[in-house]
C-alpha cells in the first residue's frame, strides 16, 4: 500500500473517531419537546382565530364589548386545561364548556351544547390553519436536527388538531415521533404519559431531556418521571417549587446548552 493511501486512511479514521467522541460527550440523545406555546404560538394564533370566530357567528349581537367575551373565554380555557391535564375532566367536556361559560354571559344568547360544538369546531378549524410560531422556533429545530438529536413531540393537544397545526407551521418533519396524550391514555404531567413516550420513542430515561413552557405539566411532570427538564420560561412569573435542570427565557438560549 502506498504511503499516501495509508495517510488518507489515517485521516478518515481520525474523522470517524472525532465524530464518535462527539456523540459520546453529548449527554442527551433524545429530546421530548412540548408543542403548544413552546414552538407553536398557540396563544397568538388563538387570539386571531377567536376574533375570526366571534365575527363569523355575529356574537357582537350579544356582547356590548367583545372583550367581555374574550376575557371570559381565556379564563375559562386556562381553568379547564389545568383540570384536563390532571385528568379531572374529559376532552368532550372541555370543548363544550370552554365556550358555554363565556357565551352564557352574552345577553339573550342560548348557549346550547350543539351551538357550543359548532363554534368550537369552527374555532379549531381556524386555529389549526395558522402558521405562527414562537420566535426562534425554526432556527432552534434546524440547529438541533443538525446536531443529531432525535426529537419527539410530546403534547396534551387533540389528535385531529395537532397534526394540522404541525403541517401549517412547517415543523412536522423535524420530529421522529409525535406522542399525544390521547394515544398514551394519560396526560402530562402523569408518569404514565412519560413512560409511554419512552416506550414509543425507544428513548432511554437517562439520555432524554424534556423541553417545555409549562412548569407543572412539562417540567415537574418530566422530573417526577425521572427525566431531566429544560424550562422555557417565557413569562418569568412562576414560583419554582423544584428547580428545573435548566431554565431559559428564549428558544435561542437553548443552543448554548445543547
Amino acid at each position: 500500500m502506498r504511503c499516501k493511501d495509508i495517510h488518507f486512511i489515517q485521516i478518515i479514521h481520525s474523522f470517524g473517531s472525532f465524530f464518535v467522541s462527539l456523540r459520546q460527550i453529548m449527554k442527551y440523545k433524545d429530546l421530548f419537546v412540548d408543542f403548544d406555546d413552546t414552538l407553536y404560538d398557540t396563544y397568538g394564533n388563538s387570539v386571531i382565530a377567536l376574533k375570526e370566530t366571534y365575527e363569523t357567528f355575529g356574537l357582537a349581537r350579544y356582547f356590548a364589548d367583545p372583550n367581555n367575551f374574550y376575557d371570559a373565554y381565556w379564563q375559562t380555557n386556562i381553568d379547564l386545561w389545568t383540570q384536563y391535564s390532571k385528568g379531572e375532566i374529559t376532552r368532550d367536556y372541555l370543548i363544550v364548556e370552554r365556550f358555554r361559560r363565556p357565551l352564557s354571559t352574552g345577553k339573550g344568547l342560548d348557549a346550547t351544547e350543539a351551538y357550543c360544538l359548532e363554534i368550537n369546531d369552527r374555532f379549531l378549524d381556524l386555529l389549526s390553519s395558522k402558521s405562527g410560531v414562537v420566535d426562534g422556533a425554526h432556527e432552534l429545530m434546524d440547529y438541533l436536527k443538525r446536531k443529531g438529536y432525535r426529537m419527539h413531540m410530546c403534547s396534551n393537544g387533540f389528535h385531529e388538531v395537532q397534526y394540522k397545526k404541525l403541517s401549517a407551521c412547517g415543523l412536522k418533519d423535524y420530529f421522529d415521533t409525535v406522542i399525544l396524550s390521547e394515544d398514551a391514555s394519560a396526560n402530562k404531567p402523569s408518569p404514565q404519559f412519560f413512560d409511554y413516550a419512552l416506550q414509543r420513542s425507544g428513548a432511554q430515561r437517562k439520555s432524554t431531556l424534556m423541553i417545555g413552557d409549562n412548569l407543572q405539566t412539562d417540567i415537574m411532570g418530566a422530573m417526577s418521571a425521572g427525566l431531566d427538564a429544560l424550562f422555557f420560561n417565557r413569562y418569568p412569573e412562576y414560583e419554582k417549587t423544584k428547580a428545573p435542570t435548566y431554565t431559559v427565557t428564549s428558544l435561542r438560549d437553548i443552543k448554548k446548552i445543547l
